[in-house]
C-alpha cells in the first residue's frame, strides 16, 4: 500500500493553491494516490531565489520514494555532506561536536539550497505529468455542500472536491476558514541571512576552511545565535544569524540587510564570526522579520471541503528545522485521507488529515521554541564548566521526529480515526480546543489553553532532549 509507482484514478479532483515545498509535495503524493490534481502558483515564472532550507529524514524518508529514488539521487550533490555541527561559545570556544543523523533514522536529511532544491521537486512534478499553472493568481475561496473552489484574479472560476491553501504565511485560505483575518504579530526575532561563495573567503586564513569541504559550525550567545554551513565540496557558503528585533511586521516580513547591523550585534564575537560577516556580499543580505502566530483553532473550513496545510496552518521557528519538513508531512498525510476517505466522504478525509496532523505539528513547533531559548538563554559564564552544561546545547535529534513515516503512519491509523470522527468522539469544538491545546478565556478569546501540553520547559526539557539525543545515538 506505500507508495506504489501509481494507484488507479480515485475520481478525486485537488485544486492546490501555493507551489512551494508543501503544496508540490501534496500534489505529487494527490497525484500518486490517484487524485486529479490542479496546482496553481501566482508567480509567473520559476526563479531560483532564497537560502539555505533543511529536509530532515522524516522528510528524507519520502523524497527517497519518488521516481524510484531518482529524485534523492538528484539531490544529493547540491546538499549539504558534512560530518558534525560544531557549536561554539560567542567568543571563540567549542561547546560541543554533534555527528550528522546520516542514516542512523534510516533516511537522509536534505540541507542545501531553497531554490535549487525547489526546482528539483518542480521538475519531478512536471514529470508526472500533474497540471501546473504559473501566474495563476487567486483572489477568492468559495465552498458549498458538494465542492469548492477559488476564483483567479482574470475572473476564472475552478471548482473541485477539495481545495488546499498552501499559500504561505499569508494565506487568504486561511481567513475562510478561520472565519477571520487572523494577524500575525512579531516574534521578537528576525535573522539577517545570505549564500555566497566562498571564493573570497579560501583567500583568507580566518575563513579559507570554509572553502575545503562541507562544515557546519554554529556560535551561540545572549538573546542570538549565529549558524554557518558550506556546501558543494566548500564551493558555497550560507550563514544566519538570529537576533532580537521587535520592528512591525504588518506590510514586509523581508528587507535588505545591512552588514553593519550585524557587526553591531556580533562585531565583539569569535573572529571567524566577524571576519565572516565582513566578507559578506551585502546585496546577497537578506533581514528577515521572523513571524508569530498562536495556533489556530482549525486548518479546515465549516464544510471540510477547504483546508490549509504547511506555513499557511502552523509556521515554524528556523530553531525547529522542521519547516518545510511538516509541511511536506501535511501533503503526504492529506493524499493518504482522501484516498482512504474515497470521493463520497471527501469531508472526512480532510477532517481526518486535520486530526492525524495537528498536535504532532503543535509539538514539533514547541521544540523549535525550546532549542532556541536554550540557546540564547544559556548561563554562558558557566557554560563550559561541565559536560552536561555544554551538551544540552547539541541541536536535538528525538527519534519521534525523525523516525516517522507520515503516509504508512496515516494509513495505518485512518481507519480508527475515520470511525472516531463518524461517531462523534471529538464533539464539536474545533480542534484547537478539543485538544486543549487552546482554551476560551472569560472574554471568550481563543488563547494557548493547555499548559500541560506545552510542558515540559526550561530546564526539564533541555535534559530531556539531551536523553532523546543520546537514545537516538544509541
Amino acid at each position: 500500500m506505500v507508495s506504489p509507482t501509481q494507484h488507479p484514478p480515485s475520481g478525486i479532483k485537488v485544486i492546490i493553491v501555493g507551489a512551494g515545498f508543501g503544496g508540490i509535495t501534496a500534489a505529487i503524493e494527490c497525484h500518486n494516490k490517484g487524485h486529479d490534481v490542479l496546482l496553481l502558483e501566482a508567480f509567473p515564472e520559476l526563479k531560483i531565489l532564497g537560502d539555505v532550507i533543511s529536509l530532515g529524514p522524516n522528510a528524507g524518508r519520502i523524497i527517497e520514494r519518488w521516481g524510484g529514488g531518482s529524485v534523492a539521487r538528484e539531490l544529493h550533490p547540491i546538499t549539504h555532506n558534512n560530518k558534525e555541527l560544531v557549536m561554539h561559545r560567542f567568543d571563540g570556544p567549542v561547546v560541543t561536536r554533534t555527528p550528522v543523523t546520516g542514516l542512523v533514522f534510516g533516511s537522509p536529511a536534505f540541507n542545501g539550497h531553497r531554490g535549487e532544491l525547489h526546482r528539483c521537486f518542480f521538475a519531478f512534478a512536471q514529470q508526472q505529468g500533474i497540471k501546473i499553472r504559473l501566474g495563476a493568481r487567486v483572489v477568492e475561496y468559495f465552498e458549498d455542500a458538494d465542492k469548492a473552489g477559488v476564483v483567479l484574479e482574470n475572473g476564472e472560476r475552478l471548482e473541485a472536491d477539495v481545495v488546499v491553501g498552501a499559500d504561505g504565511v499569508k494565506s487568504q485560505a486561511r481567513a475562510l476558514v478561520l472565519g477571520y483575518d487572523d494577524k500575525p504579530r512579531s516574534s521578537g526575532y528576525a535573522i539577517w541571512r545570505t549564500w555566497f561563495t566562498t571564493e573570497e573567503l579560501a583567500k583568507d586564513p580566518l575563513t579559507k576552511f570554509f572553502s575545503e569541504g562541507d562544515t557546519h559550525n554554529g556560535w551561540i550567545g545572549p538573546d542570538v545565535h549565529f549558524l554557518a554551513a558550506t556546501l558543494k565540496n566548500g564551493r558555497d557558503v550560507s550563514w544566519v544569524c538570529t537576533h532580537t528585533d521587535e520592528k512591525d511586521i504588518e506590510e514586509s516580513y523581508s528587507f535588505p540587510g545591512k552588514i553593519e547591523d550585524v557587526l553591531k550585534v556580533v562585531g565583539d564575537w569569535d573572529p571567524v564570526v566577524v571576519k565572516l560577516v565582513k566578507m559578506t556580499p551585502e546585496e546577497n543580505m537578506v533581514d528577515w522579520k521572523l513571524v508569530y502566530r498562536d495556533p489556530l483553532p482549525t486548518w479546515i473550513s465549516k464544510g471540510a471541503r477547504i483546508c490549509i496545510l504547511g506555513d499557511a496552518a502552523h509556521p515554524f521557528l528556523p530553531t525547529s528545522i522542521q519547516g518545510a519538513s511538516q509541511a511536506m508531512e501535511d501533503g503526504v498525510v492529506l493524499a493518504c485521507t482522501l484516498f482512504c476517505a474515497g470521493k463520497s466522504r471527501v469531508p472526512l478525509g480532510v477532517r481526518a488529515y486535520e486530526r492525524i496532523r495537528y498536535e504532532r505539528c503543535r509539538r514539533a513547533q514547541l521544540m523549535g521554541e525550546t532549542v532556541r531559548d536554550k540557546w540564547h538563554k544559556a548561563d554562558f559564564d558557566n557554560l563550559m564548566s561541565s559536560e552536561d552544561n555544554m551538551r544540552a546545547m547539541d541541536l536535538p535529534h528525538p527519534p519521534w521526529l525523525f523516525w516517522h513515516d507520515a503516509e504508512k503512519h496515516a494509513l495505518d491509523v485512518f481507519p480508527q480515526v475515520a470511525k472516531d470522527i463518524e461517531a462523534g468522539k471529538f464533539g464539536t469544538e474545533d480542534i484547537g480546543l478539543q485538544t486543549g491545546v487552546l482554551r476560551r478565556d472569560e472574554n471568550g478569546t481563543v488563547v494557548v489553553g493547555n499548559r500541560d501540553f506545552e510542558q515540559p520547559t526550561g530546564e526539564e526539557l533541555v535534559q530531556g532532549l539531551v536523553k532523546e539525543q543520546l537514545t537516538a545515538e544509541l
